[in-house]
């Protein structure tokens, strides 16, 4: 039997990263339930300062998922990645990053149109004739563009 697998970014600002990673990937942010978030909060299972409003809608404050859209009402989507605050800045070089496969796309561009939108570019590397670019999201995780 194969296992689901979430994978989870800690990060400064999770609904600012996940808007941006659900532009990077084509995405969407997966919908938060502002009756069961207020239904937490009358029952004493949470606080207000738990939560917030973002882009006009009330979440929770700590976390934000993205899943690609045909995903989106799925009880168990195959894809999904969940942004959670962590206290601490990145200092180090991350350990897993992931690669984006352009299909065909040119890197130059997609990097030009990544750092536009507060990616940064980090070096351009390569395997014989394969060359990729590795890049920075705006928190400072790296990826790979090829």
């Amino acid at each position: 039997m194969g296992l689901n697998i979430q994978i989870v970014i800690d990060c400064r600002e999770p609904h600012q990263l996940a808007d941006w990673w659900a532009e990077t990937l084509g995405w969407a942010v997966e919908p938060q339930d502002e009756g069961f978030i207020r239904s937490m909060i009358d029952q004493g299972f949470a606080t207000g300062d738990q939560t917030m409003t973002h882009n006009g809608k009330l979440v929770w404050r700590d976390g934000c998922a993205i899943r690609p859209p045909e995903e989106l009402d799925t009880k168990t989507p195959a894809r999904r990645l969940l942004f959670q605050t962590a206290p601490e800045a990145k200092t180090v070089k991350n350990r897993v990053h992931w690669d984006l496969n352009l299909a065909g796309r040119d890197k130059d561009g997609v990097r030009r149109e990544l750092e536009g939108r507060g990616a940064t570019f980090l070096w351009t590397a390569n395997q014989g004739p394969h060359f990729w670019h590795t890049m920075a999201d705006p928190e400072g995780n790296e990826f790979c563009i090829s």
